[in-house]
């Protein structure tokens, strides 16, 4: 994507109901004024929650490519996932490598990435569409 995209925010998050369980994933997409530009929500069937974190920023980071987002700075409550990403804990279980694979290849369409890990009360829009998404199981 070209650098003069506009700057958005990306909150994502995932989870499970047992692990693995039913699962959903959220994720919202936020202008450079604060206002929700994107609420995604899809059920996954049967996942860990490791798995459906991952799902939920795939799907928020899809959507950003594909509103031209030139910028795009993460916000994550899963600590494991943001520094993965960092390089600084290695991807281990066999059913995150696909995904962690995704991610890096989706990130190379942004001009600029920052990734935040922030306090699950402050990723409360994601956290409700992904469980928006395990009640609907749809």
């Amino acid at each position: 994507m070209s650098p003069s995209g506009p700057s958005l925010t990306l909150q994502a998050d995932g989870g499970s109901r047992g692990n693995p369980g039913p699962a959903g994933a959220g994720a919202v997409l936020y202008d450079s004024q604060g206002q929700e530009v994107a609420g995604l929500s899809r059920y996954l069937g049967v996942a860990t929650n490791n798995e459906a974190e991952y799902q939920g920023l795939i799907m928020g980071l899809e959507e950003a490519r594909r509103l031209g987002a030139g910028e795009l700075s993460i916000k994550l409550d899963s600590e494991l996932i943001v520094r993965q990403l960092e390089g600084r804990y290695r991807v281990k279980a066999p059913g995150l490598k696909p995904l962690y694979a995704k991610v890096k290849g989706l990130l190379q369409s942004f001009a600029k990435v920052s990734i935040l890990h922030v306090p699950r009360a402050q990723n409360a829009r994601a956290d409700q569409l992904a469980n928006q998404a395990m009640d609907r199981r749809s």
